[in-house]
């Protein structure tokens, strides 16, 4: 056979040898793999293991398959540094961009400052992570033209070495918790007091089960982050504007329901107001004031 396929192919017997143990290398590592992670998908359903598995093997075949491969078709140890030490040098300078992102997909492996499933903002792109590979990983876009940081629908391949040039906020590592703030703007003839009051208890109906939550996970970042808050409860500020007093809700939210949560709260200052005569939203608008007549006591005394 073997003085057969040299007659055919011209190739000597010493490489078939090393390409059929190549292609059998290949195989016996694919049915491995295979049946692995057969046995994964009947054992869970959960999709992020799942996709864990599957990634993982992935990554773990391929290192094993070439350094095996490499032991095939390179003789001594001395001559595949060399070869390996002037192939790494001619990449790093003709494929640079690509080089740089394999650096970064290595510093997310190793480092994971983000995994599949968090919600991040790297540079300009604000998404979801749904998937992570050799040179790029893939976010789920939220924000742009859309309110409240919901989904675009649209998908964005990020190249890994952006992990090492730009700046990354993670929403779902250490405290997993964000403060969002509602402004509301009353007039000045309101009773702010009253509105304050409206609204610091509808604050505390919304949160009333997320800051004892939020301190268990303070506590559990604190063991590898520097996260310390003095209150985690709902507060409301008050400041004066052109148009009234605004009284600002400062609560703490999980990053994917803030749409929802402040719509619910929205709804809730809405038939609180309407029932007080004495609460009235501001809006920007023109008015002529006569001293005399509304002014402070004591001044209307000095003008008559």
């Amino acid at each position: 056979m073997t003085d057969w396929l040299a007659n055919l192919t011209g190739l000597n017997p010493e490489i078939q040898s090393q390409i059929l143990s190549t292609i059998l290398i290949i195989f016996i590592l694919w049915l491995l793999r295979t049946v692995l992670i057969r046995f994964i998908w009947r054992r869970t359903d959960n999709i992020q293991i799942r996709y864990r598995w599957q990634k993982s093997s992935v990554h773990v075949t391929v290192i094993i398959g070439l350094l095996l491969i490499s032991r095939v078709w390179f003789q001594g140890i001395q001559f595949l540094a060399t070869y390996l030490g002037l192939a790494t040098a001619g990449i790093a300078i003709a494929l640079k961009n690509l080089v740089e992102s394999f650096a970064g997909w290595l510093f997310i492996l190793w480092r994971r400052p983000f995994q599949v499933g968090d919600r991040i903002q790297i540079g300009s792109f604000k998404g979801d992570v749904i998937d992570v590979r050799v040179f790029k990983f893939t976010l789920m876009e939220i924000g742009n033209w859309v309110d409240a940081e919901q989904s675009t629908g649209r998908m964005i391949h990020v190249p890994n070495s952006m992990v090492l040039t730009d700046t990354l906020a993670n929403y779902s590592q250490g405290f997993r918790f964000i403060w969002h703030e509602i402004p509301v703007l009353i007039t000045f003839e309101s009773n702010w007091e009253k509105a304050k009051n409206i609204l610091l208890d509808i604050a505390n109906q919304h949160d009333e089960y997320l800051s004892e939550k939020a301190e268990n996970k303070i506590k559990e970042a604190s063991k590898k982050y520097m996260i310390f808050y003095s209150s985690l409860k709902p507060i409301v500020y008050t400041t004066v504007k052109d148009n009234g007093v605004l009284l600002t809700i400062r609560y703490i939210i999980g990053p994917r329901r803030r749409r929802n949560s402040e719509q619910a709260i929205w709804e809730m200052i809405l038939r609180e107001f309407i029932k007080c005569s004495d609460i009235d939203f501001a809006y920007p608008t023109m008015r002529f004031y006569d001293q005399t007549s509304e002014g402070k006591i004591g001044e209307k005394e000095k003008l008559q």
